[in-house]
């Protein structure tokens, strides 16, 4: 197979869940055991950093593999789903992994498929694995798909554990209480390992100290190591100061990833970075200011409130879940625009009420859908959305829609596309700049 067709059969014959959903979870880590095995346990070749949570672990893994690149480490970086390309997930220093080694390492990896019938997940996950062995990378930063506790890639042994934070979302896999979710979240903590939490409420701080103190872990809540004293967008980036609690140490950085909601994510980056240094990690105050600033440049990090067109601006992000559009929301009202304009499509297995009941009602919409049999058919999306006061027509793809919408938009109007990862990564944005 060339490297086209090696990708078509990943997605099309392996379970996938961003196409048919809960059907492709293995529920439990033999499979991703088995496959490492056969390929001589690449993950016990170079050191890890672990990232589960409900939101931000995208960034979080991101902004963590542009510092440690910076500080001179060579890196591996494993995230899902991606955008636009099969090989965003699998990164090293920022460069994606090649075609050939994919078709080569599925080619390899073709005995044990038609043995034990791993999903998608399961492979890519192995695939990462030895192709970061393969690369002697120093260090990977790796990002949990889904959950933690079961999730294939809770295999490892991190120098750290970092869970960002806890909110609703998979409840039809990782359960129906905030201190369900937070307990198979809480299943990456390690005998030993120090484990960072981004954030905590009333309901899943309990669940954190008991495991943490169940094996033995320090706990390190990110609220109690730094505090946001201000921040500011300008020209595309966000200022942000922030103050080492203990210390009182003020620190300034500039972040090319502009949304407000990077503020809570930055608090995790620092204290992980902390706790590395600790640890001996050789990292400089400068380095992390210069790699904050060029996130997206090192290693590719897009769909954070990511603007892609001015005048009109369009806006591309990935927030899907009921936390993640509280963000949007939030940053919504500290934008200055005419007139909103949200294209929109969502997943079936996600609780399209109650994030239709946060967007807001004087926005025109533009209903659609990913191309993925998971997806909620537009027509559906539009009856739903009419319930909450959302008024707008249905078109075939968020292309489409987006023509349509830069068409209707006046110059100072804001388009915003939002309510998929699968809906953001179909965004031609290339399109936009001819």
């Amino acid at each position: 197979m060339n490297y086209k067709e090696t990708v078509d059969y990943l997605f099309t014959r392996l379970p996938m869940f961003s196409r048919i959903g809960a059907a492709a979870i293995k529920k439990d880590l033999h499979n991703t055991i088995e496959l490492c095995e056969v390929l001589n346990n690449p993950h016990h070749k170079f050191k890890t950093i672990h990232v589960a949570g409900t939101n931000g672990k995208g960034s979080v893994s991101h902004m963590l593999a542009a510092v440690l690149q910076t500080a001179g480490y060579k890196t591996g970086l494993y995230t899902s789903p991606h955008l636009h390309d099969f090989r965003e997930r699998i990164k090293v220093n920022g460069e994606m992994i090649s075609e050939e080694f994919v078709v080569e390492f599925t080619e390899r990896i073709q005995p044990q498929i038609d043995l034990i019938h791993p999903s998608f997940f399961e492979i890519t996950v192995a695939m990462a694995f030895d192709y970061f062995a393969q690369q002697q990378v120093d260090v990977a930063v790796v990002e949990v798909g889904l959950g933690g506790r079961l999730d294939s890639t809770n295999i490892i042994t991190p120098e750290l554990s970092i869970i960002t934070n806890i909110g609703w979302d998979h409840m039809n896999l990782l359960g129906d209480t905030l201190e369900k979710i937070a307990g198979e979240k809480a299943g990456i903590i390690k005998p030993g390992i120090p484990v960072v939490v981004g954030e905590v409420i009333a309901e899943t701080r309990p669940v954190f100290e008991s495991k943490a103190n169940e094996q033995q872990a320090s706990l390190h809540l990110a609220t109690d190591e730094f505090s946001i004293i201000s921040k500011e967008q300008s020209n595309g980036y966000l200022l942000v100061e922030a103050e080492e609690i203990k210390s009182k140490l003020l620190h300034s950085y500039q972040l090319d990833l502009p949304g407000l909601y990077q503020t809570k994510n930055i608090l995790t980056v620092l204290t992980a970075i902390k706790l590395l240094q600790q640890r001996g990690w050789n990292i400089e105050e400068q380095q992390i200011r210069e790699a904050l600033k060029q996130v997206k440049k090192i290693n590719g990090l897009h769909g954070r409130w990511e603007t892609i067109h001015q005048h009109p601006f369009v806006i591309v992000d990935v927030g899907h879940n009921e936390d993640g559009i509280k963000q949007i929301v939030a940053q919504l009202a500290e934008t200055t625009y005419n007139k909103l304009h949200i294209i929109t499509g969502m997943v079936k297995d996600k609780e399209v009420e109650k994030v239709l009941s946060l967007l807001p009602k004087d926005a025109t919409y533009y209903f659609t859908h990913a191309h993925l049999p998971r997806a909620l058919p537009g027509d559906q999306l539009q009856e739903k959305a009419a319930v909450f006061g959302l008024k707008g027509e249905t078109y075939p793809d968020v292309n489409n829609a987006l023509n349509i919408a830069l068409q209707n938009a006046s110059a100072d109007d804001l388009i915003l596309v939002c309510g998929s990862v699968f809906l953001a990564g179909e965004v031609d944005a290339e399109k936009l700049k001819s």
